[in-house]
């Protein structure tokens, strides 16, 4: 299985907070969110900032994306981590986040 926050943090610039508690960690680059996981959750899970047309298709996809949790549900996605999505399409997420807030990518 991918860790996600090992990824996360291997990224140019990205730093981690725990603003909601020990066991929220918040990924930032450039002082702005791109990434939150929820651990403690079975199945593990990861918000993501996404593309809205793209973020949409991804639920249809995938019955382990769902709209963000208590995020912008437009502009963000829920990826439960149980396996169903292949780590690199896990991957292509993240980066797709770091890079809309990073401001390498419109969304």
């Amino acid at each position: 299985m991918l860790n996600v926050e090992r990824y996360c943090l291997s990224k140019d610039g990205v730093g981690v907070d725990y603003p909601f508690g020990p066991q929220a960690a918040v990924f930032k680059v450039g002082g702005k969110m791109f990434a939150l996981t929820s651990p403690p959750k079975k199945p593990d899970r990861i918000n993501l900032k996404c593309v809205p047309m793209l973020a949409v298709q991804l639920r249809e996809r995938y019955s382990a994306v769902l709209p963000g949790y208590h995020m912008n549900k437009t502009h963000w996605n829920t990826v439960l981590l149980d396996g169903s999505i292949d780590n690199r399409e896990v991957k292509k997420m993240i980066d797709l986040s770091y890079d809309l807030v990073k401001g390498r990518r419109k969304a």
